[in-house]
């Protein structure tokens, strides 16, 4: 039987997580590792913020209501709620309840960020050739949910922060590397308690993060 909340293979996520339970000390500036996972709890009225300190690094980001994760981000009610597919400084971000669940604060990049494509996974990566097990953000969300003690009862589609993934008037895509600048970030406010699940994209066969595809660092704090 599929468990949605089990890894395919393992890597430091497991063991790198903020707390026990993903309580964070605000203001503190956490570290997310390249190919990395980490699980935060930002409560009601909590800020979070991201920094790309490379400018070329996609962050995949997942929300979960910390009272029943069954409830979490999702972008398809995000396209209906925004009537769009690039959510913009000032925007809104939606629960699959239709609730809102982050506003985005303050975004210094141009605003290119993907609400498309679903997060890698190990299959993805048997499909660019991969024969060995390679790092993959789906991974990263099940291990970063272990290490704070919880499991993922499902996998929600990703905000895909600074991804870069063009769709032209005929519906085709493209896969380009990010349009942020070094030290870009974007900040959101929660309106519910969550746990926020961040990875550091390991993608290094298409130019997502960058055409040199070299994975990076991504930075975080939550505050008041």
């Amino acid at each position: 039987m599929f468990d949605p909340g089990k890894p395919d293979g393992t890597n430091n996520s497991l063991k790198i997580g903020i707390s026990k339970d993903g309580t964070p000390e605000l203001n503190y500036i956490y570290k997310l590792p390249a190919r990395c996972g980490l699980a935060v709890r930002v409560k009601q009225n909590q800020k979070i913020e991201i920094e790309n300190r490379s400018g070329t690094q996609v962050c995949d980001f997942w929300a979960f209501n910390a009272e029943n994760l069954h409830e979490h981000l999702s972008m398809e009610h995000l396209h209906t709620s925004l009537g769009s597919i690039l959510p913009k400084n000032g925007d809104s971000l939606v629960s699959n309840t239709r609730k809102k669940m982050f506003t985005i604060i303050e975004d210094t990049s141009e605003g290119f960020h993907d609400t498309v494509i679903a997060s890698c996974d190990h299959h993805r990566y048997q499909e660019l050739g991969c024969k060995d097990y390679h790092d993959n953000c789906v991974d990263n969300l099940r291990m970063a949910l272990i290490a704070i003690g919880e499991r993922a009862p499902a996998i929600p589609s990703p905000l895909n922060l600074w991804m870069n993934i063009p769709v032209d008037q005929n519906g085709k895509i493209q896969w380009l590397a990010p349009r942020a600048k070094p030290f870009d970030k974007i900040e959101l406010k929660a309106y519910m308690n969550t746990i926020v699940v961040m990875s550091s994209c390991p993608q290094d066969l298409t130019p997502i993060n960058g055409n040199d595809c070299i994975i990076q660092d991504l930075f975080f704090k939550v505050s008041n």
